[in-house]
């Protein structure tokens, strides 16, 4: 597939999204894979550089989160962008003569009640609507630092952003997203990592941007789920990706250079016994509270593809 001439950028701004980190990151995409699995997906920023640079070939795509949101959302987009580029141009209208005071609005009087009505269903994503997906990406678009956070009632509390003028709906991007998550073999799902990769193997090419370890007792972040993501998870994906090397996958992971990643990933153990390697990189971090706290910072990719596997224009 040719590389794309527009490139399609992502929709929803995401807590350690991957675009920053993309000239980082090529250098160990395989060469050549057959279907291409991304578990973590956020903002996919993996899978629309993988999509631009035509680098997806004819088979299948596995997209998944455990945030029914975020798949629903892009279900939406996929399904029915028109409806999505109307509900987000009326929303963007109204923020310009209403601020902040709109934000608070849209969150609590519309966006929170209507995730209540679907969030315990057996199927919350396929109850999002273009209306709901809207709101999804406005809130996201002019919320603080683009988190996407849910308190323990499970409703979405991020405060809203300070903005001169934020681009809230940009529709030739929104179609171009239509159009690369409606190519075939394209699927998107609400599943937990370990079961969206356990059919994951040889010359397929998994990407995995968990949420980051925090670096200290006191840098956590309130997850994007419920549930969080602690340190029994970060060893359930140790024993995944170890797996999915010795079923001769290539394996991609993003991680924080916290202890327990170090443990996990470079030492001489069972990570390096599968052909993982870590190495570290630099990243900014753009979600702490206080801007002088968003520098770069170091982080870890873990891999057992070769650097430069595939040599592309960064």
């Amino acid at each position: 597939m040719p590389e794309v001439c527009t490139p399609v950028r992502p929709i929803l701004k995401w807590a350690g999204g991957k675009r920053q980190l993309l000239p980082e990151l090529r250098p160990f995409y395989p060469r050549r894979f057959n279907r291409y699995f991304e578990p973590f997906l956020g903002s996919a920023a993996v899978f629309l550089d993988l999509h631009n640079k035509g680098l997806l070939g004819s088979g299948d795509v596995r997209l998944s989160d455990i945030n029914a949101d975020v798949i629903g959302c892009y279900r939406s987009v996929r399904d029915a962008p028109g409806a999505v580029v109307a509900a987000l141009r009326a929303l963007e209208v109204s923020y310009r003569s209403g601020g902040a005071a709109h934000f608070y609005d849209v969150r609590d009087q519309a966006f929170n009640p209507a995730r209540r009505a679907i969030r315990n269903s057996d199927d919350p994503a396929g109850g999002y609507t273009p209306s709901l997906a809207a709101m999804l990406i406005f809130l996201n678009r002019t919320g603080y630092n683009g988190l996407f956070r849910v308190n323990a009632r499970g409703e979405y509390n991020v405060p809203a952003g300070r903005y001169g003028n934020p681009k809230i709906c940009d529709e030739e991007n929104l179609h171009a997203w239509s159009e690369a998550l409606s190519r075939p073999g394209v699927s998107l799902d609400v599943c937990a990592f370990d079961a969206a990769v356990e059919e994951a193997g040889r010359d397929d090419f998994v990407y995995l941007d968990p949420p980051y370890a925090p670096l200290s007792g006191t840098a956590r972040f309130t997850s994007y789920t419920a549930g969080g993501f602690d340190a029994v998870q970060q060893k359930a994906l140790q024993r995944a990706v170890i797996a999915l090397a010795a079923r001769g996958a290539s394996v991609l992971l993003s991680n924080s250079a916290a202890p327990q990643i170090r443990r996990l990933y470079a030492g001489r153990g069972a990570a390096r016994l599968a052909g993982l390697r870590a190495t570290t990189v630099a990243a900014r971090r753009a979600i702490n509270s206080r801007a002088a706290s968003r520098g770069p910072v170091r982080e870890y990719l873990i891999t057992n593809v070769p650097r430069l596997g595939c040599k592309l224009p960064l």
